[in-house]
């Protein structure tokens, strides 16, 4: 056995989840960062073959500034086990212990991910006196509807879950013109802690089980069949056609399940929901360990990443996790992903109104973008801030948001602003939190955070921000607005071309 074997071994089922390897008490942030002001950190292991997702030591104590993340699970213990979390050949294993035919692992099969149904009467194909049974055994009940709240006409539904433990997770099903999106939860809550969305604000429940994941898109697929989400029109779709990990939690930090339900979801039926890969957006704020473990799974999915500041200084405050992975380390993984899949990265970025909307962060968010591999690998979705209760951060001004996408065209980089449906529900992106409820020193936590990031925000306000680990020659802007390459490096001039392909969900 090697020693990868071992140390896999050794990860509980419910460690905690975080995208990368355990600390490593031996080393600090201050060494690989520069940073005195900061609590000692771990450098993010190089491991290959470890479950990138957990801890190889649960008990060891996470070497991390304390009130900056939340690594470890509030509640541990698993869904009951259900067909979703199975293989096709294990399903077939399965009902051969109830001495039932193979094939009727099959049928079960079908039955979920193309009749969208666990109801036994529905299942005629099976023997009668064996469908309680077998619906029993191979499809409890994972999720229980809580509340339903609908905007822009009943095209847009956000969906409350109960979970079999009481846990809390919503979802929101959306029509567009030609195909439905659903966006999917993988965590009760989060643990990033990121201050201005309301998810982050919740910490973190739980790990959702595969199943739990797939049941929100089985239920969200019934809901369609049976023509509860208004707004069809002839030759629209009655099946979800896009799936996007932007719900509640950190895809990559619920490592395991989320590979398992994107393979279930581009599986073609009996093995799952046969959904095209190009069609499922799975989204990280920065777990670049786990980005590059997802490119061996061979599922070409879209790769989100919610970057948010261009700069290691800003984003410390914003996103969290930078202290451990920061923008050089998941900008680069992010790029290894474009190479190796050829699928364009999503940049999400979420324009807070003097924050992180400066020109001069624009000018550097596209020559850092520009410097790692051209205009062409990435798409841009600045998003506008949605209200987030409790916050007193705004949406940036329309015409500086004109201005930060602008600045990004004129490298060459294709952006387009994120639609944000669902606002007036909170089920817009950032406000899926289900319930909260603050205390006093959680708040003065929050204000001081608030508090940081204005500094740092208002310190570099009037000029550029140098991006203290960003390495080599940057693109610079000649006067005429195209890439011009500095220091012989950059981009050529064929490289300029706006790329005008439309953004994801």
């Amino acid at each position: 056995m090697t020693t990868d074997d071992t140390a896999r071994d050794a990860i509980a089922t419910d460690a905690s989840a975080y995208g990368g390897d355990a600390p490593d008490d031996t080393a600090s942030d201050d060494a690989t960062r520069g940073s005195a002001a900061r609590a000692p950190l771990a450098p993010p292991s190089r491991r290959s073959g470890l479950d990138l997702s957990r801890e190889v030591d649960p008990s060891q104590p996470v070497a991390l500034a304390p009130g900056q993340l939340q690594l470890r699970p509030a509640r541990r213990g698993k869904a009951p086990a259900h067909l979703a979390d199975l293989t096709l050949a294990e399903r077939a294993e399965a009902v051969a212990e109830l001495g039932l035919p193979a094939f009727r692992a099959k049928q079960l099969s079908v039955h979920y991910f193309e009749h969208a149904t666990t109801d036994p009467a529905a299942m005629t194909d099976l023997p009668q006196d064996r469908r309680a049974e077998l619906a029993e055994r191979f499809f409890p009940q994972l999720l229980t509807l809580v509340s339903r709240q609908s905007a822009d006409h009943g095209a847009t539904q956000k969906l409350l879950w109960r979970l079999f433990d009481g846990s809390l997770v919503e979802s929101v099903l959306m029509r567009y013109p030609g195909r439905i999106t659903l966006c999917i939860s993988s965590e009760a809550g989060c643990g990033m802690n990121c201050p201005f969305c309301a998810t982050g604000q919740m910490g973190l429940t739980r790990n959702l089980s595969a199943a739990e994941i797939l049941e929100q898109v089985r239920i969200a697929n019934a809901m369609l069949r049976s023509g509860e989400l208004p707004g069809a029109r002839e030759g629209d779709p009655e099946r979800v056609t896009n799936i996007v990990f932007m719900g509640m939690g950190e895809p990559l930090a619920n490592y395991r399940a989320v590979a398992t339900v994107c393979k279930r979801l581009n599986a073609p039926s009996p093995e799952g929901f046969g959904m095209s890969a190009r069609s499922i957006t799975v989204s990280t704020v920065g777990l670049a360990p786990a980005v590059r473990k997802l490119i061996a799974e061979r599922i070409p999915v879209t790769l989100a990443v919610s970057l948010h500041a261009p700069d290691d200084e800003l984003r410390d405050e914003l996103v969290p996790i930078n202290t451990r992975y920061d923008v050089e380390d998941i900008l680069s993984a992010a790029y290894e992903y474009f190479e190796a899949t050829g699928r364009r990265v999503s940049i999400e970025y979420a324009l807070i109104r003097d924050i992180n909307d400066q020109a001069h962060r624009a000018d550097l968010l596209a020559r850092r973008l520009v410097d790692k591999g051209g205009p062409h690998w990435v798409h841009v979705n600045p998003i506008p801030l949605n209200p987030v209760k409790g916050s007193k951060w705004t949406a940036s001004d329309p015409r500086v948001e004109r201005e930060f996408v602008e600045t990004l065209r004129s490298y060459g980089i294709s952006t387009t602003i994120r639609d944000t449906r669902g606002s007036d529900i909170d089920g817009a992106c950032g406000q899926l939190a289900a319930t909260i409820i603050e205390s006093d020193s959680h708040r003065e936590d929050r204000e001081a955070r608030v508090a940081r990031v204005e500094a740092v925000a208002s310190r570099d306000s009037a000029g550029p921000v140098a991006s203290r680990d960003s390495a080599g020659p940057v693109a610079s802007r000649d006067s005429a607005g195209s890439v011009a390459p500095r220091d012989g490096a950059g981009v050529t001039a064929a490289d300029t071309a706006t790329d005008g392909a439309s953004a994801d969900d």
